[in-house]
């Protein structure tokens, strides 16, 4: 029997929906998008619990969308491997699965999602193509999760939470190469609680990135490395963003990533605010930036000097954050001249220079109360 679990409560699926019985085939080469969407659309318009089963085996199954409203919760139950096309028509969408307007979904069963990101690549680093899809999209999904999943090589972000509130990520396993592009572990925006626990991220982007309109969000117990970092931002690149508010990190661990915990701003930039931030217990092992605030963000180095950014951030708390820095700099908190940071607090800081000698800091534009150990030497 299999069972449907759902919060706190187990119980019997009374509907299962095995992809088999609708024509999937599992020889990693038959195109399912049809066989899944048609277990999908019989699933949504069955009340109660139902569960969507894709068994042992590989199939390959185009972009698709698996739309509600549904008359009862959903559990996408992935035992076997679910694998992406590598066809260059699939390449130019949004997503690859997409799940939108639904509530009460759980994506488990301890398969994987294998998104073929090397096929599309290339594309990526010369420019030649300028959107890949997702792996999984959830869009105006509520009271949700995530878990026991692993996600391979994404050509894009992994997951994507859009709009979206109530969501669980917890015991996943995310990875793609350390140089891939673009292809952040877990995206979040305009979305308010979204929490994200133990789990793996090894990527090439950000492991977890929040922008615009994150709102009340928890990540614990999350390791990191390789990737980026956990990142807020970046923000202010367009007119009338949403806020980004209560953010907590806590007891993550970093290893080798390009930098740590970081809030990035551009410059010039749009009004917007920042405030309510945690990052706390973390571990940082051969980390480049482990602390930073860059509000003079621009990848490109071509933004110019045409004005300070105007992101607003205040409020944000760096306590217990420990291990070795692979930049001398291991505290950078680079704020805006107009718009300085506000109430920044620094407390028990303890990293050393993976390269031999002390760790130093840097600041501009900062306002804020240091507690306990600093090492290296606060500048606030």
């Amino acid at each position: 029997m299999f069972m449907f679990l759902y919060g706190n409560q187990v119980q019997a699926a009374t509907n299962l929906f095995n992809v088999l019985t609708y024509g999937a085939s599992a020889d990693g080469r038959t195109d399912n998008s049809e066989a899944f969407s048609n277990a999908w659309k019989q699933a949504c318009q069955n009340g109660g619990n139902s569960v969507i089963l894709i068994p042992s085996g590989t199939y390959l199954v185009h972009p698709i969308v698996l739309q509600g409203p549904c008359k009862g919760a959903i559990a996408f139950q992935v035992v076997g491997v679910v694998m992406a096309p590598i066809d260059a028509t699939s390449r130019y969408l949004d997503h690859w699965i997409s799940f939108r307007y639904i509530d009460g979904l759980r994506i488990t069963g301890g398969g994987s999602f294998d998104g073929q990101g090397a096929s599309a690549w290339p594309c990526r680093r010369d420019h030649s193509c300028s959107h890949l899809p997702v792996t999984i999209r959830f869009d105006f999904v509520t009271n949700s999760s995530i878990d026991h999943i692993t996600s391979i090589n994404s050509k894009n972000f992994h997951f994507n939470i859009f709009a979206s509130t109530g969501i669980r990520i917890e015991h996943v396993n995310i990875s793609a190469p350390g140089d891939s592009p673009n292809t952040d572990g877990i995206h979040i925006a305009d979305s308010t609680d979204i929490h994200v626990s133990d789990s793996e991220i090894a990527t090439g982007d950000d492991c977890v990135s929040m922008g615009p309109g994150s709102k009340n969000i928890s990540i614990t117990n999350v390791h990191c490395g390789p990737g980026h970092g956990f990142s807020i931002g970046s923000l202010g690149g367009s007119p009338n963003e949403k806020d980004v508010t209560g953010v907590t990190v806590r007891n993550c661990t970093l290893t080798g990533t390009l930098n740590g915990l970081r809030i990035k701003t551009w410059s010039p930039s749009h009004s917007s605010n920042v405030s309510d931030l945690t990052f706390e217990y973390i571990n940082v092992n051969n980390v480049n930036n482990p602390i930073i605030i860059d509000q003079n963000y621009c990848p490109s180095h071509k933004c110019g000097q045409q004005g300070d950014s105007s992101v607003k951030i205040e409020g944000v708390r760096f306590s217990n954050i420990w291990g070795t820095s692979s930049s001398k700099i291991a505290v950078s908190l680079q704020c805006s001249r107009s718009t300085p940071c506000q109430n920044i607090e620094l407390s028990d800081i303890n990293i050393d220079y993976h390269g031999g000698g002390g760790a130093t800091s840097s600041c501009s534009n900062v306002k804020g109360v240091t507690y306990g150990q600093q090492h290296p030497p606060s500048c606030v």
